[in-house]
């Protein structure tokens, strides 16, 4: 884990690329405390040290299926697996799991560094309670992922591909039909893969969504400044941070630094993860 020094910034934005219905703005001074956070997301390895530690089981294998995206699918399974009606790129697959990501006859056979998904809040809650740690505020996400820069719209500033450098996993060529992969992952990359930001965090930007502790709001207090803010007492969905590596300007566009999504604490896919972090000593 890395020690921040936390302090003031500036989080959200009023970019000109975001999305306003999402709450990304409007900026705001927030103050945090010190806390630690974990420089790269939860791999494989370490949750199935967890799961072999307490037999936990994740909701999607309690479930029984879990949501893959179409084109990691064989095509008999593809064609028969039930979709998405508004995303049809998506589809659950019965028997899909965090050591099955893309169902029956998959395993993790060189993925052991690769974030885990497939994983529910409710599961990376848990997770990280068995760590003795817990789920980043939305704040602290965003102040870590920043890795230091005032509103840059990435981690590592305000080009995607500063001097033709891949610097993230996301979806390059046409969303949803055709990844050129030129980054060099059609789906997840390791958890260290590309250069971190400034604080030390890796893939801030693509690779998995990482589920914080917040309940979402699009309505954010206007008090200046925030003070460790950590979102509404109740709601019906978790926030997710940084985007996948099937983001893709077209469609998602939301591996920018301040943008934001949600999803129910229930909810699983083959592109969401998560990192810990923990209150300073």
């Amino acid at each position: 884990m890395i020690l921040l020094p936390g302090g003031e910034f500036l989080m959200g934005t009023d970019d000109r690329e975001g999305f306003p219905d999402d709450g990304e703005g409007p900026v705001r001074r927030v103050r945090l405390d010190p806390f630690l956070i974990d420089a790269r997301a939860v791999t494989n390895e370490q949750f199935a040290a967890f799961t072999a530690a307490t037999g936990y089981r994740t909701e999607a294998e309690r479930i029984g299926w879990s949501y893959v995206f179409a084109g990691f699918l064989p095509a008999a399974l593809r064609r028969t697996a039930q979709r998405v009606e508004r995303t049809p790129w998506w589809c659950a697959v019965t028997g899909a799991a965090w050591d099955r990501p893309e169902g029956p006859g998959s395993d993790l056979a060189g993925r052991a560094d690769h974030p885990v998904v497939h994983v529910s809040w409710n599961d990376a809650h848990a997770y990280a309670t068995w760590a003795g740690k817990r789920l980043p505020t939305e704040a602290e996400w965003e102040y870590a992922a920043r890795g230091g820069l005032d509103q840059a719209r990435y981690p590592w500033g305000d080009e995607l591909d500063p001097d033709g450098t891949h610097r993230c996993n996301i979806w390059r060529g046409t969303f949803p039909t055709r990844n050129t992969a030129t980054d060099g992952y059609r789906a997840t990359a390791p958890v260290n893969a590309f250069e971190p930001n400034g604080f030390g965090l890796y893939n801030t930007a693509g690779n998995v969504w990482e589920w914080c502790a917040d309940w979402w709001t699009t309505d954010h207090p206007t008090a200046r400044p925030l003070v460790a803010p950590t979102g509404p007492a109740t709601g019906g969905a978790k926030v997710i941070r940084g985007g996948s590596h099937m983001c893709h300007r077209s469609y998602c566009n939301r591996y920018r630094v301040a943008a934001r999504s949600s999803n129910t604490p229930d909810s699983s896919s083959g592109h969401a993860g998560f990192r810990c972090a923990s209150n300073a000593p």
